[in-house]
């Protein structure tokens, strides 16, 4: 008989958010802002309307205390980037001000000064309003935002090519060259040697559930090009990729394609789990999470280690999951974490200085899941990671 294996780390309770939000976004969650803070800010409400508020919580303090409000962002928004910068403060970018799901999308970018506990615009507005896009801190401090999705004439969606750089020096906005393929929703991680990779994502067509895409590529940010790298080897969307070091990525989860009884519908994908190379461009497979999901958030929690953490299988009549698990690179093994107290989905997420981390906020349950079904039900519970680590 195999003994079972004790589940590691521990989840503490924290206080509350001062609003509950969801983050239906891949870069618009948490961020940690140094010396155990992290900062919300934006979201959606259970109306699926975007929000303005922003807070920060000290997890170090003891006891805890609660959130504290910053100064409320210029413009509400949801499906947003939200990207600390190399001195501190915090940009936000684009995104949805409204409920609207086809837009149109916003233009405006705004800052966060952790000294004056406050919002300012940036000098120059994006050159492309947009909404599901990525945002990665580059090696010379600015900020690249690619693809996402604009609004279309007469309602519809279409998903961009476009990026463009934000230079804090100056504040402004500056072309960079286009993506080799359109795509919104997708991850973006930063590597070595200036390298970006960007993973899957969606291209909208029209149709009820958009195609998942498989194709990834690398921008050299030295060299200003991007170029197509090796697919995944299994079409994502809705899910997470995480730097396991400078030169390898790991992908989790996301939404299985189609739905049960047609094809090509593929239960197996929401846990298979593969990682990238930089150095052979390619992607393989490794041993596959216990149990799948989308909607969830994957932190590190130690060197080569990857906490893996509730969501859920769509986001229609869902309840959020507690469960969670912690991947160890080195030994290509998943191992049981202490599971939530509040299970959830599309919540916000951030690593902590000591190997933990710190989520917030989420969909509790959704349509037929929830009292009453076309309320979707949040959270403002706010829980705390420790023993990650090896």
């Amino acid at each position: 008989m195999t003994t079972p294996t004790a589940p590691v780390g521990t989840w503490t309770g924290a206080p509350d958010l001062p609003t509950p939000a969801a983050w239906y976004g891949q870069h618009d969650g948490a961020v940690a802002l140094g010396d155990g803070i992290v900062l919300v800010a934006g979201g959606a409400d259970a109306g699926g309307t975007a929000l303005s508020t922003a807070a920060t919580l000290d997890t170090t303090s003891d006891p805890l205390g609660a959130w504290t409000a910053t100064g409320t962002l210029r413009s509400p928004r949801q499906l947003h980037t939200l990207t600390r910068l190399k001195d501190g403060t915090v940009l936000a970018a684009g995104g949805l001000g409204g409920s609207s799901p086809t837009g149109p999308g916003l233009g405006t970018a705004e800052i966060y000064h952790p000294d004056g506990n406050q919002w300012t615009f940036t000098t120059g507005p994006m050159l492309t309003p947009r909404w599901g896009h990525s945002a990665v801190l580059l090696d010379d401090g600015s900020v690249l935002v690619a693809g996402g999705s604009a609004a279309r004439p007469g309602g519809s969606v279409t998903a961009l090519r476009s990026a463009e750089r934000y230079t804090p020096g100056d504040g402004k906005w500056h072309e960079a060259p286009a993506m080799t393929d359109a795509r919104t929703g997708h991850t973006a991680v930063a590597l070595d040697n200036g390298m970006v990779l960007v993973v899957g994502g969606v291209l909208p067509v029209g149709v009820p559930d958009d195609p998942a895409l498989a194709f990834c590529e690398l921008y050299d940010s030295v060299k200003k090009l991007w170029a197509p790298t090796g697919s995944l080897l299994r079409a994502r969307r809705h899910h997470q990729a995480t730097a396991l070091s400078g030169t390898t990525v790991l992908v989790t989860g996301g939404t299985a394609p189609g739905s049960p009884g047609t094809a090509p519908y593929d239960p197996f994908s929401q846990r298979a789990a593969e990682v990238f190379e930089l150095g052979s461009g390619k992607w393989t497979e490794v041993k596959p999470m216990p149990a799948g999901r989308a909607f969830h958030r994957a932190v590190p929690v130690g060197p080569s280690r990857v906490l893996v953490v509730g969501g859920a299988a769509s986001d229609r009549d869902e309840a959020g999951y507690r469960s969670a698990f912690v991947y160890d690179a080195g030994e290509d093994e998943w191992t049981p974490a202490t599971g939530l107290e509040t299970g959830r989905w599309s919540f916000a997420a951030a690593p902590l200085d000591d190997g933990g981390a710190a989520i917030a906020g989420g969909v509790l349950r959704s349509g037929l899941a929830a009292a009453d079904p076309a309320v979707t039900e949040l959270t403002p519970a706010t829980e705390l990671f420790a023993g990650g680590a090896a």
